[in-house]
């Protein structure tokens, strides 16, 4: 369910020639070489990547920083959460492409259980990117604990 968002930061970025082309930041903070990857029939050109790379990294940058904050708020002060995101795309049984993603969430500071009550707290209440891909793409958490 859609909630209205008050703008705290904006960021814009400009992609040319698509998936083999460039994109950049207004800011021209993040700029990467683009190639669309051999097994999308594509050039798979060394050291050029993909939208599904930036968007791995966001995400779990992003996850990363809700888990912290939901970690805090579960009184863990002095453990960091380290996550890994995959990104899987091909495509859709509807037609179209599509995006998979798994988060992998790992502290072994806080007991299994506990960790994964935060890890869902962060993913269903405060994680943007999760917030955004809710009903549309299927995310996967694994989680792993003391």
């Amino acid at each position: 369910m859609y909630s209205p968002v008050t703008p705290a930061f904006t960021i814009s970025a400009t992609a040319v020639d698509g998936r083999n082309g460039h994109t950049e930041t207004a800011d021209h903070l993040v700029k990467a070489d683009l190639s669309l990857p051999k097994a999308m029939g594509g050039a798979g050109v060394e050291g050029r990547v993909t939208p599904e790379h930036l968007f791995a990294a966001g995400y779990a940058a992003c996850f990363c920083g809700a888990v912290e904050f939901v970690q805090r708020q579960h009184k863990h002060f002095d453990s960091k959460p380290k996550v890994d995101c995959a990104v899987s795309v091909g495509p859709r049984e509807a037609g179209g492409i599509g995006l998979l993603v798994t988060l992998h969430v790992e502290n072994k500071a806080i007991a299994q259980g506990e960790l994964e009550t935060i890890v869902r707290e962060a993913h269903e209440k405060v994680c943007a990117y999760s917030h955004a891909t809710r009903d549309n793409v299927p995310v996967t958490l694994e989680v792993v604990g003391s």
